[in-house]
């Protein structure tokens, strides 16, 4: 594989329509580039977990971790994030990327005082970067979904011990 260093920064207002073309030419639809122009609004939006990976001044890539609740059967909420969309430009798809921009924001999560990530991703992409099935934790996603690809993550040691139920996302993603 070949290895594409990038310059990762947060995403800034100016960067919206080129991340909207972005998302939209990843993921072969607009859906995904509506969804992050929703949240943008929603205070689940986190200003420094949008992120865009760039060459020269050119965006090739992007990552969005948004605020979500899980919630136990007995009402009980507990915070975390969500990853998602994750994109980067099909021509430079497979050239580490991706890898560069979940690396670099869940550090930033950390920094930023988060314990937890959720991801519905691909079973065998996720796990490199520690995520694994959200059911060891008896946390269950909103919709049927495979439980190899919904995936969690402690940033902090026992970041989700005591946490179970069901994630809530932000309504926006049921617009997509």
């Amino acid at each position: 594989m070949i290895y594409i260093k990038v310059e990762i920064r947060q995403e800034i207002e100016i960067d919206y329509s080129e991340v909207y073309k972005l998302n939209k030419a990843a993921f072969g639809q607009e859906s995904e580039a509506k969804l992050v122009d929703l949240l943008r609004k929603n205070n689940a939006f986190i200003p420094g977990l949008s992120l865009v990976a760039t060459i020269g001044q050119k965006i090739v890539g992007h990552i969005l971790f948004t605020k979500i609740k899980i919630i136990d059967n007995n009402g009980n909420e507990s915070g975390s994030l969500a990853l998602a969309p994750m994109s980067v430009r099909p021509d430079m798809q497979r050239q580490g990327i991706g890898e560069q921009l979940i690396g670099f924001g869940l550090n930033k999560a950390i920094k930023l005082g988060h314990k937890s990530v959720i991801v519905l991703g691909h079973e065998h992409y996720y796990p490199k970067f520690g995520f694994v099935p959200a059911e060891k934790w008896k946390i269950n996603a909103p919709f049927d979904v495979s439980t190899n690809a919904f995936m969690g993550i402690e940033l902090a040691e026992d970041g989700l011990r005591n946490v179970t139920g069901t994630v809530q996302y932000p309504k926006e993603f049921e617009a997509v």
